[in-house]
């Protein structure tokens, strides 16, 4: 039964001619018009709300809507209050970088990833800088191995146009 779509026909607003009827304990009544299955909701003062308009007769379920709704909602926001947003911090280093930056660069990485964030370390080559870029990967590779402990490479170092990039992620807490 597909109950995830948010505006459903009830009571009134089902105007097909023959409906397939079940309640709310999965019992089934059968086929039966729209007219008596309204009848029926009535008498046990509940909705008609039709929950398989895609079906051949379609498919009404008595029920309390008001009801129904409340819980979705309530449902809606657990789901929404359980998700955790990752995002990317970016850390730029330069080709020769002093032991004190990177240090602090480290730091700053340490402190991202145990935030929960991925980290994007990047490189920019400038001038004649591009002429080695085997000296951005000596300086990536030293970063990957002083983050090792709170990270895994998630996507290696790769020169793309002027600058090298890297993406760290942290590491899972088992």
């Amino acid at each position: 039964m597909n109950i995830a779509i948010k505006e459903m026909q009830i009571n009134e607003e089902i105007r097909d001619k023959e409906v397939r009827v079940v309640t709310d304990d999965d019992g089934v009544l059968g086929i039966m018009s729209a007219g008596e299955a309204l009848k029926i909701a009535e008498e046990k003062n509940l909705d008609l709300v039709k929950i398989a308009p895609m079906a051949k007769p379609p498919v009404c379920k008595i029920m309390d809507y008001g009801k129904y709704r409340f819980e979705q909602t309530k449902r809606e926001k657990e789901a929404k209050k359980n998700q955790r947003i990752i995002e990317i911090k970016e850390i730029r280093l330069s080709l020769n970088i002093d032991t004190h930056d990177f240090e602090t660069k480290v730091n700053h990485a340490k402190k991202f990833l145990e935030g929960g964030n991925k980290v994007k370390v990047s490189i920019r080559f400038r001038g004649r800088e591009m002429a080695h870029p085997e000296n951005g990967l000596v300086t990536m590779s030293k970063f990957s191995e002083a983050c090792a402990d709170f990270s895994s490479v998630e996507k290696a170092a790769k020169l793309e146009g002027r600058s090298m990039m890297m993406f760290l992620a942290p590491k899972s807490k088992k």
